[in-house]
This record gives structure tokens, sequence and C-alpha cells, in this order.
């Protein structure tokens, strides 16, 4: 079987590209990156070198590689491995720690591999919809998530505090969303309303209503979405399009996972 590799380019995310290899004839000699590398290996096995330490990654692992760090790659045998790939610009990683930092010292993403199952499948996750273009505010959000983890190991990203929004930011943050729930919103918009960075926004808008964004405002266009069935002669098609939805099998599943049944029995 002859190794297969493809690449795809992030429009939304300019400075992400994304890469997914099946690989059983490529070595990776010894080598090095302009840009940071961070590899999902999703089966098989790969024997890897960096900083005099070698190791044996499976399946689950989560390999991070910063720019200019020497490191080399092979599978084990002749099995097949499969490595997924994040390749983040360092001026695109850096704007994120920065924004982390909150003013102060951003921190590093360091030379390492990472056994943490749930991680690599908010990853795993992440490179599948940053492909097929799902939700943008559901991809920023994950986006965000996963690096503040990568970033901060153990900690949540934030502001560190337990500080909700006034009720003056939320009353804006809710009249927006309220008015333009149909079109794309992203986390960009949502924070500079509140003139907070993306991490801290987060952080503030969980504490305050104990949802994620994408969550409250899926929830809010499925409540009008209902309200648009109620009236009844609309197909759930246009129902879906007009309250946001831009994937009728997401509306589909998110209705029935919501209220129990699909929106065309409601």
């Amino acid at each position: 079987m002859d190794d297969t590799v493809r690449y795809h380019r992030v429009a939304q995310t300019p400075g992400l590209i994304l890469s997914e290899g099946r690989y059983r004839e490529q070595a990776f000699e010894r080598h090095y990156h302009l840009d940071y590398h961070i590899g999902l290996l999703c089966d098989g096995l790969q024997r890897q070198e960096s900083g005099g330490r070698r190791v044996l990654l499976g399946p689950g692992a989560i390999s991070v590689m910063p720019p200019g760090e020497m490191h080399d790659g092979s599978g084990e045998g002749d099995a097949a491995f499969t490595l997924r790939t994040f390749r983040v610009e360092p001026a695109l990683l850096h704007g994120l720690a920065g924004e982390l930092a909150g003013g102060g010292r951003a921190p590093q993403l360091a030379p390492r591999s990472i056994a943490e199952p749930r991680l690599f499948r908010q990853l795993l996750t992440l490179h599948q919809e940053l492909q097929h273009g799902v939700d943008i505010l559901a991809q920023e959000q994950r986006w965000l998530d996963v690096l503040g983890h990568l970033l901060q190991p153990g900690a949540a990203p934030g502001d560190g505090g337990g500080s909700c929004f006034s009720m003056r930011d939320w009353q804006r943050l809710s009249d927006y969303c309220h008015a333009h729930y149909a079109s794309k919103i992203s986390i960009d918009q949502l924070a500079r309303l509140c003139e907070l960075g993306r991490f801290q926004f987060l952080r503030r808008f969980k504490n305050t209503v104990g949802m994620t964004p994408h969550a409250w405002l899926t929830r809010l266009r499925l409540e009008r979405a209902c309200a648009a069935l109620r009236r009844g002669g609309r197909l759930v098609a246009d129902v879906a399009q007009e309250s946001g939805f831009y994937d009728q099998s997401h509306f589909n599943r998110a209705f029935r996972l919501a209220y129990g049944v699909p929106p065309s029995r409601y």
C-alpha cells in the first residue's frame, strides 16, 4: 500500500494548515519545521526522537513540536500508522498565547508527547470539524479551549478568576445574539462587545450562564426554530437555514437531542 498524505488550508484561520497521512514506507529523517506541529497518532506505532529522548508513541498520543526542534519519526516494523497534524504559524500561536497571558508573560508551547485521552479526542474532533467547515463559533471555541490547555497544562483557559459579566455587558451580548442569531457569529465579535480577550470572554461567559457560547447560541436558534415550526406551513430545510443552521443534518440532530423528536414531528 502506497503512503497517502492530504493537506487542507483552513480559510477562516489564516496560518493554520491541517494534514492527514497514512504512512508505511515513509521514514522522517532528522529534521525541523519553521512552524508549530501538533500531531495526533490515530493508529499504529511511531518511534520518535527529540531532545536526546527516544519514545515509542501509540494510538491516542499527542506530539508537540515547536519551530526549530530537531526530531525524527518512523513506523514500527512494517506496520502502517495514521498521523493527523495541525501546522500552526508562530504568529498565530504567539497571538493566542499573548491573549491567554492577559498582558503578562506569554506561555510557551514546549516540545513534548502527551497521553491525555480527553484532550486527544478534543483535538481529533477539532481536526475533523475544521476540514468540514462546521459552525465557526463551535470551531473557534474548541480551538481556543484546546490551545489554552496545551499552553497551560492542567489549567483551564481564562482570566483565572470567578468573575461574571456585568448586567450591562450581558444585556449587550444577549441583545446582539437575539438580533443576529441567524447569522454567523464569531467569538471575536462577541468578545469585542465586552472589550475582552477571547480567553477571558469564554471564561466569563461560562461563569455567567453555565454554558459555552456555542451551546447557548445553539439553544437560542433551536427555540427560534420551534416558534417557526409552530406557525406551520414551513419546510424544515427553510426553518433550519433561517434559524442559523447551515447544515440540515446538524439541525435535525441538535433538535432531536434537545426535544426528543425530529423537527418534522414537532
